[in-house]
């Protein structure tokens, strides 16, 4: 998919990207892109080229012959009881034992983008299960304005042992390996380098796309190989990625972070044009898929 022929005014993009986050609300969000628009009806325009664009983004459908796919419901009884999520196979892996990959949404439960990295992670041969942090709410609503409003009334801690339960529910099916991996954006970055925390030797690689680092202090405790993404004008970040590499450094953790030149927060997320970086996304994800196979795959 490439990127949108009509750039848009920069500060949309920022609005949009404040919006989605819950920095400001619709109304604001409007306003600033009236703001830099020239009339009413490119304002609207604008609006209409921010907003997700799952169809046009798919790139292995549901249907694909070469995935088996379903919903599983994984006991959390520490979190919110139980997580729904979607879980894909490669279909000529049949009953086989794969290696596993977590894939953990941005902050809007398990869109249509999200459900389709899950599959794209199956075409390369692994096992990947996509939660819905949304689960205790009633999932993904199927918008994600609305899945960003759900997304704040969950209980944050009980969502992290929600999505632990499911890393570990992974981890130990029967058609599982015991080698896991885990992948996130943005909200999902940030809880890949939780879980690289919390879950230890438990977890092989941790592959998270401009997400919050964990504390410098926490940072002994990963024994995962971190592999970050950032987009360049993902300035906050970006910032902050020094200090979370001396922290790997020093603690001796495998690690490689990459910053792509020309993009920013969400860079990956295909479903959003204006945002999307498809030269950066696709680099990454070559580095993505290369990192599970050398360090979720490999034995030895």
């Amino acid at each position: 998919m490439e990127t949108t022929t009509q750039p848009l005014p920069q500060e949309a993009i920022e609005a949009y990207n404040l919006f989605i986050h819950g920095h400001i609300d619709r109304r604001a969000f409007l306003d600033r892109v009236k703001k830099v628009a020239v009339s009413t009806t490119a304002a609207a325009a604008i609006v209409d080229q921010l907003m997700p664009n799952y169809a046009a983004a798919q790139q292995v459908a549901p249907t694909d012959p070469r995935i088996r796919a379903s919903y599983e419901t994984v006991p959390s009884p520490q979190g919110n009881g139980s997580i729904r999520g979607l879980l894909v196979r490669p279909a000529s892996a049949g009953t086989n034992r794969l290696p596993a990959v977590l894939v953990v949404h941005e902050n809007r439960g398990l869109n249509p983008h999200i459900e389709d990295v899950a599959r794209r992670l199956a075409i390369e041969n692994f096992m990947a299960f996509a939660p819905d942090g949304l689960t205790s709410v009633g999932g993904y609503p199927g918008d994600d304005e609305k899945g960003g409003a759900l997304f704040g009334k969950v209980d944050r801690g009980k969502m992290a042992e929600d999505l632990y339960a499911a890393a570990m529910w992974l981890k130990k099916r029967a058609d599982s390996t015991g080698r896991l991996g885990v992948t996130g954006f943005c909200f999902g970055g940030g809880i890949a380098n939780a879980l690289a925390v919390r879950m230890g030797p438990d977890l092989l690689a941790a592959v998270p796309y401009y997400g919050g680092a964990p504390p410098a202090a926490d940072v002994p405790k990963i024994k995962a190989a971190v592999l970050v993404h950032h987009g360049a004008t993902d300035t906050r970040l970006v910032e902050g990625w020094p200090e979370y590499e001396r922290a790997l450094k020093a603690a001796g953790v495998m690690y490689e972070g990459y910053i792509y030149p020309g993009a920013g927060h969400g860079f990956n997320n295909d479903a959003t044009p204006p945002r999307y970086n498809k030269a950066a996304a696709e680099l990454a994800w070559k580095r993505t898929v290369a990192w599970f196979n050398t360090y979720v795959r490999a034995t030895s």
